[in-house]
This record gives structure tokens, sequence and C-alpha cells, in this order.
């Protein structure tokens, strides 16, 4: 690639000055309240989190998503939607933009000087569309259906805005490649881990936002408001996303029997939603490149982030509800949800670092060509040092994996355990005609949320048929046999009103 001669020295100022600046990393800011989390002091690290969140930092993107993610953990679910709703916010002027003016979102002059962490956090796209479905599951736990199939469908037109920006910004960051001679293969990064990106779980995914659990609990939320039309198409989704898991294909499968007069009776309809660790980190690793110059290569050296996983976070295979064992499927991996928006970002950012590099390179041939080799040395080193480190910003305080268990259970007071560690049983109280559980698991601790609980137990004494009448039975005598069985009939209504009623205005079949 031919040099320009253009004089790079307000450039080579700006990179010095960067370089001069040294800001904390957000996975410095979040790792105290992550830990005291994981030890069960859930209080303190809310606590640590709102210290954050004051004064210039009140309305940060991603530090509202950290304190409304553990607010959630630790069952303060409206607290948690107040620090969701002032994310949301953020995400909304981020999807106006995208649909109106695309263009403003494409700018790459700040990240090619200074680096990526010099942008904007405008969250990652997974992340986004976990943020409608983290303010969905709020809504279940504090009985609001309703308000909860309004953030599910929040979530499908969030998702339609990122698929079509996402589209343009490809083309767009491929055209600049082309039009500057950059190329922006992988297998260029020399030391960087690029099979970490290429393994076979990341290759399925179809996209690096949609994810199985909001598709699911959107056929969740819509069978439980009666809507069965809208809930097939989520657990269908779901399937589609995580093809092969009897719990996911069950949801579909099952549907007009849940939904039917043929559901069964006497039983709540419980969705396990068990959440494990903490959603991996971003993490920065240099890597040197030599650049050719007029006088010789150049060696130039920048940052690209690299993903490491919560290796500590439990894999659960089942649950054990009373004598009870139910099977558990992953449907979400942010882990492998992570590399992929990782992989999918990998083109346009190293656009920006070989055009960076370049810029670089001929900064440091002209100190060389003006100066000597003694003063070019010097600016080599002081234009490696300034590098920044890579863009580490990611939600941290997502769980690595989500899994899900389902199954009818009678009402009643059950020891559930998700450990399969002895001596780490739960009380749970089954009850209503759909419950969800939410549990967040570390290694050493559990923690069981509110379970939510929609609509009644339809009482066994409603699935009685009656007697078959005998064949010398007359008219006259099933007229007698009916007659006796309204009071039967009028105490199973009565019963049936004094069941456990909805906590919210979910309606039933």
């Amino acid at each position: 690639m031919r040099l320009s001669t253009v004089s790079y020295t307000p450039i080579v100022a700006a990179l010095l000055l960067a370089g001069c600046v040294t800001t904390p990393t957000h996975d410095s800011k979040v790792a105290a309240s992550l830990s005291v989390a994981k030890s069960g002091q859930i209080d303190e690290a809310i606590k640590q989190v709102e210290a954050q969140t004051q004064g210039n930092n009140k309305a940060d993107l991603l530090l509202n998503l950290e304190k409304g993610e553990l607010m959630r953990i630790g069952k303060r679910y409206k607290d948690s939607l107040d620090a969701f709703d002032v994310a949301d916010t953020k995400v909304k002027e981020w999807e106006e933009t995208a649909k109106s003016s695309p263009q403003k979102l494409m700018g790459q002059i700040g990240a090619t000087i200074m680096g990526d962490a010099s942008l904007d956090y405008e969250g990652q796209d997974y992340e986004k569309v976990m943020l409608t479905t983290r303010m969905a599951m709020n809504r279940l736990n504090l009985g609001d259906l309703d308000t909860a199939r309004v953030d599910i469908k929040r979530t499908h037109e969030r998702e339609a805005v990122i698929a079509e920006f996402r589209a343009k910004e490809t083309a767009e960051a491929e055209k600049e490649a082309k039009d500057k001679g950059v190329s922006t293969s992988g297998k260029e990064l020399n030391g960087y881990p690029v099979e970490t990106l290429n393994d076979p779980e990341v290759l399925k995914l179809k996209n690096g936002y949609q994810n199985a659990l909001s598709h699911y609990m959107a056929g969740f939320v819509y069978e439980a408001l009666n809507e069965p039309g809208l809930a097939a198409p989520g657990y269908r989704k779901a399937i589609e996303l995580r093809p092969d898991l009897p719990v996911l294909e069950d949801g579909l499968k099952g549907l007009d029997q849940r939904t039917s007069f043929r559901r069964k009776k006497g039983v709540t309809d419980v969705l396990f939603i068990i959440e494990a660790g903490n959603s991996p980190a971003r993490q920065s690793k240099k890597i040197a490149f030599p650049v050719p110059t007029g006088r010789g290569l150049v060696t130039v050296s920048f940052a690209f982030p690299v993903i490491y996983p919560d290796t500590n976070a439990p894999v659960i295979d089942s649950v054990r509800v009373g004598n009870q064992v139910l099977p558990t499927a992953l449907v979400t991996d942010f882990n492998v949800m992570a590399r992929k928006a990782l992989k999918d970002e990998l083109p346009g950012i190293q656009t920006r670092a070989a055009i960076r590099t370049v810029t670089k390179a001929v900064a440091q041939d002209q100190v060389n060509k003006k100066f000597g080799a003694l003063a070019g040395l010097a600016a080599n080193v002081a234009v490696a040092a300034t590098e920044s480190p890579a863009d580490d910003r990611m939600w941290r305080s997502l769980p690595e994996r989500v899994f899900v268990a389902r199954a009818f259970i009678a009402p009643g007071e059950y020891e559930v355990n998700f450990s399969n560690r002895p001596g780490d049983s739960m009380k749970l109280t089954v009850d209503g005609r759909y419950m969800v559980v939410p549990v967040r698991m570390y290694q050493d601790k559990t923690y069981l949320g509110d379970q939510a609980k929609f609509g009644s137990v339809t009482p066994v004494a409603q699935l009685q048929a009656e007697p078959e009448a005998k064949p010398a039975e007359t008219a006259k005598g099933k007229s007698k046999t009916a007659a006796k069985a309204k009071p039967a009939a009028k105490a199973a209504t009565a019963t049936a009103t004094t069941s456990t009623s909805s906590t919210s205005s979910a309606k039933s079949n």
C-alpha cells in the first residue's frame, strides 16, 4: 500500500494526547460488584453499582443495564425496571437514528484515530434484545402480564430494526475497505485466537442478536394470555434458533392441548428459567503489524478484543421437584452470542485498525525522514505506547447460560433442587394456572426469585366424568341423574372461584 505524504503531525499529537489519558475499563468498574453478588451479598453488589450511576453517569446505558440486572437478582423488580427504563431510552434513540439516519451510526473517524472505546456505547445487539426481554420478565414477576406482552412485541420490532441496520452497515464497511485497499480477513490476524470465533457453536447461530429464550418467553406470555395463534410463532422461532431440544419442541407440540378443553385439570403449568454465572468478559490483546514504508518496515501494534467466558458458570442438567426430576435444555448461551457478535464486528474493527496502523506508520516514517533514525525509534515507541486498549464494554451481569425446564405439577409445597448438591434444596409453592420460576445460580450461591403466578388451577372435580347410564335406565332415570349432578357442578364452580386468584389480568380458557 502506498503511503501518503500528507503531514500527520496533528494526528500524532492526538494519539499522544489519547495515550496520556488512562480511563478504567468497564470490566474493572463492575468486577467487585459481580464478585460480591456471586458470594451471596447481592445488596452490597447493588450498592456498589448504584454509587457508580451518579452524576454524569446517571444516564449511562451500560451501568444502568448492570444495575437493573443486579436489582432483578435481588428481587427489586420495580427498581430494576427504573434502571432498565433509563437504558431503554438510550436504545430507543439508537433505533430512531438507525431508521432515519443510519449513516450517523456508521461514522468511523473517531474510532479510526482514537480507537473503538472512544465511541459512545450503543450496546451489543443481543443486549438490546435482552433489555426488552428482561423488562418483560420483570413485569411477569410483578404480575403485569399485559405490559409484558407490550415488551414482547417491542422485542420483535427491535430485532427487525437491528437486522435492517446491520445489513446496511455491512455493505458500507465492505465498500470502505475496498476503497482504502484494506483486507479484512481474520486469517491475517497472526496471534489472534480466531478459532474462538469460528467454533461450531458460533457458526450455528443465525445472527448475533436473536436468542431462543426471548422467543420462547414470547410464546409463553401469549399462551398465558390465551392467544395461541401468537404463541405458536414464538415457540416455532425458539426451535429454529435452538433446534433438536425436546423441551422447546414440546412447547409447540403441546400448545393445542394446553389451550383447549383437553388441558390437564388440577395442575399448574410451571416454567423454570435457570440462569448460570455471568456473561463473558472482553479483554484487550495487542498484535504487532509490520507496515512497509519508503524507508523500510515499521512495526505498529494495535489492540483487539478477545472473549473470555465465565469458567465457573454451573451447568444444569435437571431440576428435582419433590420426587420428580425434570430435564433442562440450554436455550441461550451468551458466551457463544458474544463471540458471534464479535465475529460480526471483526471486519469493521480490522478496517479501522488497519487505517489507524497506516496512519501511525506514515507518521513514524515522516519522523524518521525529518529527524533521523533515533527520533524515529522514539516515535515508534511512543505511538505503540499510545494505542488504546480494545473496547471491553459488555453487559457483564447477564448470565453466561440460560436453561429452561417445564412441566405440569400439582399445586402444593415442594422441596426443589437445582444444583444436584445434597442439602442445597429450597422451598417452592406451586400454584396458579401458569407459573414462572426465575433462578440465578453461581458456583456457591443460588438465588430463587419471586414466582410469577397467573390464572387459577382448574379443580380436579371438573375432570370427573359423569357415570355412564346403565342400559336399563329410563329417560326419567337419566333426568334424575342429571338433577343430582347439578349440586356437584355448583360445588365445583365454587371451588374454582375460591381457588388461587390470578395476580394479573391473565385470561383463562
